[in-house]
């Protein structure tokens, strides 16, 4: 992978940026975090050298000054939205969430329950849950008029009808599970509160994309807007930051909407408004840090081609119409880009079409590509990892890393006793069997010794994957995309 970001350069800028910015208020400093803090994966792909730690690694430095607020979207929670990159709930992401912060030793003061009605039995199920875990939950309510009626919003009927969260230091971190949480809400209801209370407080807001000082079709703004398909953001200049300096820079469509909200509040709050525009709110270093060009773009055009197909199973899986699917369709066509310009998927399709069975492919860190196709006894998925294992570690692709006699009573113990219909065996099972036989032969051993090397590569599917093997490809770090096509035409399938 060719390295197009510098990370100990945005270490420093970032950091230096958001303690000027809590100068710039004197009191409390209310940071809407957007993104993921710890595990910023597609930040990683399209910038390459942005680890996923990044963020957290910034906020370890300052760690004593830092109380972490996790919002979470009522809404969301009775639809059990899930985080496509973890494969868990919302609801279980915000535990994650806490664990991960505190192994950082980073303080989680409280959780606020945003959207909160009160036929929402399962949110009110969370918020006892969470209460008997000992944390400290806050519950914020849907505003009439958002964000349109500044007068009812900044009001005893909207910002003031939300619990306050009682916070003990001066930069508080607002993050979520995923957008549309309400972490903007949570930072603004928290400055009302306090000027009632006569506090001084501020609020900035740490959105990696779109990045600002890109140009508006540049690659990585318009993977973002990939990313964000279902959501209906919107990439846009920003009109406010045009007027007032005569600069085009970038930002979405949500911020732009709820500038004059946040422009009222400061005015109603401290006689004017320290920003004049949704991009001054923001303290986003990631554009001067960008090493080479040109890796950022070609990663970020995969990124569009992995969001398609993402956006094809996903209305597959649930019957959906392509809506998202469309939209990013349009952008790959902005990027004069086809599906096919993904190296793994034409390799996959051919060996289906020769085989006329599902079959996978995988590109090697080197750009070499392995292909898997079905057998009698292995899945395409199974035998594309054990070929991309030899081919790493430098096995005779005729050697057999697992012998006939030692998959089959696997199958065996599958079909007969476990009740399986399908006797080929999975990703998983695959490397435990790899693992056995790796206690006494050397090239098992060799080969499993290079799983960490299929870390960042690209896999395409003929077929949707199943969870199993989905859930084995995200453990490895691997980036899959399927075709939106099932193996079978049963209607019941287990996720």
């Amino acid at each position: 992978m060719k390295i197009g970001f510098d990370r100990e350069k945005y270490l420093s800028l970032q950091s230096e940026h958001i303690e000027a910015r809590r100068k710039q208020f004197g009191g409390k400093l209310y940071l809407e975090f957007g993104g993921k803090l710890f595990d910023d994966m597609h930040a990683s792909r399209v910038l390459p050298g942005f680890t996923p730690d990044n963020k957290i690694a910034m906020l370890e430095t300052i760690a004593d000054e830092v109380e972490v607020v996790i919002a979470i979207s009522a809404t969301d929670l009775a639809r059990n939205k899930e985080r496509a990159d973890l494969g868990i709930g919302y609801d279980a992401d915000v535990l994650r969430l806490i664990d991960a912060f505190r192994s950082y030793g980073l303080f989680v003061g409280s959780v606020v329950i945003t959207k909160m009605t009160e036929d929402n039995r399962i949110a009110k199920a969370f918020k006892r849950k969470l209460e008997r875990l000992g944390l400290k939950v806050y519950r914020h309510y849907p505003i009439k008029g958002y964000p349109n009626d500044v007068a009812t919003i900044v009001s005893e009927h909207g910002y003031g009808r939300n619990e306050y969260v009682e916070t003990t230091r001066d930069l508080i971190i607002v993050t979520a599970p995923g957008p549309g949480s309400g972490k903007m809400a949570t930072c603004l209801s928290q400055l009302y509160h306090d000027h009632q209370r006569g506090l001084a407080s501020g609020y900035a807001k740490f959105e990696t994309f779109p990045i600002w000082n890109l140009p508006l079709d540049h690659p990585v703004n318009v993977a973002y807007e990939a990313a964000t398909a279902d959501l209906d953001d919107v990439n846009i200049i920003d009109p406010f930051h045009l007027s007032a300096y005569g600069q085009q820079v970038v930002n979405y469509n949500r911020d732009v909407e709820i500038f004059p909200v946040l422009n009222v509040l400061f005015e109603r709050l401290m006689g004017q408004s320290p920003y004049k525009s949704p991009t001054d709110m923001g303290v986003n270093m990631a554009g001067y840090c960008i090493s080479d060009d040109d890796a950022c773009r070609e990663a970020s055009k995969q990124e569009v081609i992995r969001r398609y197909y993402k956006a094809l199973v996903e209305e597959r899986r649930e019957e959906l119409e392509p809506s998202a699917s469309e939209r990013v369709a349009i952008l790959m066509g902005k990027l004069g880009i086809k599906p096919e310009d993904r190296p793994v998927v034409r390799p996959a399709l051919d060996l289906e079409k020769r085989t006329k069975a599902p079959a996978a492919a995988i590109q090697l860190p080197d750009g070499r590509i392995v292909t898997g196709k079905t057998s009698a006894l292995l899945g395409s998925c199974s035998a594309m990892l054990l070929d991309a294992l030899k081919a790493l570690a430098g096995i005779d692709p005729a050697v057999k890393l697992l012998a006939e006699e030692s998959i089959v009573p696997i199958q065996t113990l599958k079909t007969q006793h476990l009740g399986s219909r399908n006797p080929r065996l999975h990703t998983d099972e695959v490397l435990i069997a790899l693992s056995v036989s790796a206690t006494t032969d050397a090239n098992a051993r060799a080969a499993l010794a290079q799983l960490h090397e299929l870390r960042g590569c690209d896999v395409h599917t003929t077929v949707i994957l199943g969870s199993v093997d989905e859930g084995i490809f995200r453990s490895l770090g691997v980036h899959v995309t399927s075709e939106p096509v099932y193996q079978s035409k049963k209607l019941y399938r287990k996720r």
